[in-house]
């Protein structure tokens, strides 16, 4: 019988004490576990390591959290990792700096490992429920896209848009129920889950990276309430 694949967790901290005890919890729990003290190592490791979530710091030596996880963003095989940062920045501006180049989710210090690793298998059971259920292999043609979720792949007039998970999430959700508008707080359930807890101001972020690369008219703001999918191939008809 083949052992059960172990999912890949890459911790990022300068403090040795961390990196221990998240690395210690981790293997404890059945994953498989490397670290790198500053951001720069991060990035060397991940090209190899190829991890499904990367746990990282913000404030490090020679390359901070959020310039790595920008460089990681880049990366297309790092394009559907989940980025974590444990931080102990408590600022409003760190949080969206955060979100605004890619993370995922965004934890305070001290971190609680007990906590931290029900959210973490949390993450995993639902990836790992989208499979059973097959419902990450729907694919969506409208207007000019073609939404693939069982590749999270994002074709815009057979030409490719590299999208992070997050960002092609909430593309592929408001996609899904066209001209309908959601509220930030419905979105923020849909995509990120009752279970993190992340600013409002973190969907703006999402939608205007999201319009960057998609354009601007495809995604609508409602004032007041919130947003909208458009097919604007409809409304030409």
């Amino acid at each position: 019988m083949t052992p059960a694949k172990k999912n890949k967790v890459l911790i990022v901290d300068d403090e040795p004490d961390i990196l221990e005890l998240l690395k210690y919890n981790l293997e404890k729990e059945g994953y498989e576990v490397k670290t790198a003290t500053d951001g720069k190592k991060a990035v060397a490791v991940a090209k190899t390591f190829l991890p499904e979530l990367i746990l990282m710091d913000i404030m490090m030596p020679v390359m901070d959290g959020v310039e790595a996880c920008r460089v990681l963003r880049e990366m297309p095989e790092m394009l559907n990792s989940y980025i974590i940062f444990l931080t102990a920045r408590t600022e409003e501006y760190s949080e969206v700096a955060a979100f605004d180049v890619g993370a995922d989710d965004y934890l305070m210090k001290p971190i609680k490992p007990r906590a931290l690793m029900s959210r973490i298998n949390a993450l995993f059971r639902r990836e790992a429920q989208k499979t059973v259920t097959g419902a990450e292999n729907e694919v969506l043609q409208i207007a000019e896209f073609v939404i693939d979720r069982s590749s999270y792949t994002l074709m815009k007039n057979k030409e490719q848009i590299p999208l992070p998970k997050k960002e092609f999430e909430l593309l592929f959700f408001l996609a899904l129920n066209p001209n309908k508008v959601f509220s930030r707080d419905e979105l923020l359930q849909n995509i990120w889950g009752s279970d993190v807890y992340v600013l409002a101001r973190t969907v703006d972020v999402h939608i205007r990276r999201v319009r960057e690369k998609i354009g601007e008219h495809h995604i609508l703001t409602v004032k007041g309430v919130g947003y909208k999918f458009v097919d604007t191939t409809k409304e030409n008809e």
